[in-house]
């Protein structure tokens, strides 16, 4: 009997306790975040509830596997097992625990801080900096559970020494990984591009939705995700509109008829855009920039506080000036000229000129003697 409750005892108790605890723990982290309802700090610590119970369990069960007597055979294996959970618990609650306190660190600062483009930067480099730290503990998890292995153990000083050629080796066969994650570095240090930036690349324009130390995802306007290497953005130029200043200077082109009237298309415009709540109210202007046989080029220039608030202004600009042609100056879109041509002074309609300078009928045939 003895045999039996001593195994139950010592596996319940540790469940039991465990529970008990981890059930404590996250009342209190509760109670804490209602009562500091200015920080999300005691918040995001209850998602580490899970790997704490896991390593609360663990601690418990191989501490007194022992004396619980339970399949002796195999007391070697699961005291094994029990390590390397206890192992990868315990790494996974130091990255939530990161986490949770860089979370907290960048919240503060967005609060404090107005600016848009700072809080992206950081932002981004909070969210590179947690990769790297989960990186690190799991290369640092994974090496202490190797650790655990007696064959690991003995390869060791043979590991050490060779580790050297290895290093050279690995180096030259993850050349472009490496580049990658130096790029990685330098885009988030550097401040080239942040997340929430507006950039133009081979021609797409998109948001900046995700960076990480070997690739950026840009979400393009129609919802499409493009995924480049971040070498990409070290090596080729490239647009951000969200650098510096927000504010951009749009341009919308019409092909007009050479009577359009360019005045009243001026006065229409500024019409347009008092009636625009995206137009800032900086500039606008309306000009004649090129001109071909059938049709004249005529160029307005709008303006707005960002990227998003230009494509509106362009949108209701076009639109309208085009309705507003049709409706009250039909007479001034482009249209294929099918009227006779207007003859010089002097001449005689189906009269032309031969290259000597006599005048004859052009249908007349040519008179020939008999």
């Amino acid at each position: 009997m003895e045999n039996l409750l001593r195994p139950v005892i010592v596996v319940g108790g540790s469940v039991v306790l465990t529970v008990l605890i981890g059930w404590a723990t996250d009342r209190l982290l509760s109670k804490a975040d209602l009562r500091h309802p200015e920080t999300p700090l005691w918040g995001l610590l209850r998602r580490g509830r899970i790997p704490y119970q896991l390593v609360l369990c663990a601690a418990m069960l191989r501490g007194s596997y022992d004396a619980a007597q339970l399949l002796e055979d195999h007391r070697t294996g699961i005291g094994q097992f029990l390590t390397l959970v206890l192992i990868g618990s315990a790494a996974w609650l130091v990255i939530r625990i990161a986490a949770a306190i860089v979370e907290t660190s960048y919240s503060r600062y967005a609060r404090v801080h107005r600016d848009p483009a700072r809080v992206r930067r950081v932002r981004t480099q909070v969210s590179l900096i947690m990769r790297v730290v989960a990186a690190v503990v799991g290369v640092v998890a994974a090496a202490s559970m190797l650790l655990t292995f007696p064959a690991m153990r003995a390869a060791g000083a043979s590991l050490l020494a060779s580790a050297g050629i290895l290093g050279i080796v690995a180096g030259v066969a993850a050349q472009s990984t490496l580049s990658n994650m130096f790029a990685g570095f330098q885009i988030a240090f550097g401040d080239m591009v942040r997340i929430g930036d507006t950039v133009v690349v081979d021609g797409e324009w998109g948001t900046v939705e995700e960076i990480t130390l070997t690739f950026l995802t840009v979400r393009t306007w129609d919802e499409r995700r493009i995924t480049m290497p971040v070498s990409y953005f070290t090596s080729k130029p490239f647009e951000n509109w969200s650098r510096g200043t927000p504010q951009m200077t749009g341009i919308v082109y019409w092909h007009v008829d050479h009577a359009a009237p360019v005045e009243a298309m001026r006065e229409k415009l500024r019409d347009i855009l008092r009636d625009c709540p995206a137009w800032d109210g900086r500039a606008c202007g309306l000009d004649v920039t090129d001109t071909t046989p059938n049709t004249m080029q005529v160029r307005a220039l709008v303006t707005a506080k960002d990227a998003d608030d230009i494509w509106t202004v362009r949108v209701k600009v076009r639109e309208e000036m085009i309705r507003w042609l049709s409706k009250d100056h039909p007479y001034a879109l482009p249209r294929v000229n099918t009227a006779d041509a207007a003859l010089p002074p002097g001449r005689l309609p189906g009269q032309s000129h031969s290259p000597d300078g006599a005048a004859r009928r052009v249908h007349e045939p040519p008179r020939t003697g008999r």
